[in-house]
């Protein structure tokens, strides 16, 4: 299974216009949020029905840029997995949007129980093993390679780190920090930041299924016009 994996494209719609060939190819769409551009809560909109008329598989989240009003539009084309499961071939989709707290001037920063709490169906479940799961969190795990501004601060999520490393799932999709865009193990799980679709950068998972387990591979891309 082939997965096209976006996050912050932030309303700008030029770059989902050149990558046509890979919606085609892709056998779904993972969206880590950030629809909106900043203090732009409007454009938003666009970009999710942009996105719904370029593949008929959209998994979604919210980010720290759209507001938590934005949720009802993702329900309302039945694409978000924020505090939901989804289902395909043999693989389950859980997310969780927004942002931990930190600048305080986008409208939807979070506290880290918060944002854990969407992930409540897994981590309260008692299940042990989900190899088969890909979670999509807007805010990347603390201390990686993924969460490191300019600046050099991490600003990552810690709970996000530990639920990752207590259940091991198959992949985790974020975004959030435009600059932390790479791939990372912890432990036996892939990490994905695409970096942010508004700067031209993308990523594409793939998925296999071999002797009963799955596995994971990624590749990142810079789009160039």
């Amino acid at each position: 299974m082939r997965f096209l994996v976006l996050s912050d494209i932030h309303g700008d719609l030029a770059y989902l216009e050149t990558l046509n060939e890979e919606f085609v190819k892709a056998d779904a769409v993972l969206f880590a949020g950030d629809f909106a551009r900043v203090s732009e809560e409007q454009t938003g909109k666009p970009v999710l029905e942009r996105l719904v008329k370029k593949h008929d598989v959209l998994f979604s989240v919210l980010g720290n840029c759209d507001p938590v009003s934005f949720l009802d539009e993702l329900d309302s084309y039945d694409v978000s997995v924020q505090g939901n499961l989804a289902f395909m071939d043999g693989l389950a989709f859980i997310g969780s949007g927004g942002g931990t707290k930190f600048t305080g001037l986008t409208p939807n920063e979070r506290s880290e129980e918060e944002i854990a709490s969407d992930l409540s169906l897994v981590t309260d479940s008692g299940e042990t093993d989900w190899n088969n799961l890909v979670m999509i969190i807007h805010n990347p795990p603390h201390n990686t390679s993924l969460d490191k501004i300019s600046a050099g601060l991490h600003v990552g999520s810690s709970k996000i780190r530990q639920i990752i490393e207590t259940i091991q799932p198959l992949a985790v999709i974020t975004g959030h920090i435009h600059e932390s865009y790479g791939i990372e193990m912890i432990g036996k799980t892939l990490v994905i930041n695409p970096g942010s679709l508004a700067e031209g950068r993308y990523g594409v998972l793939e998925i296999e299924k071999k002797d009963g387990l799955f596995t994971a591979k990624a590749e990142l891309f810079d789009i160039k016009i």
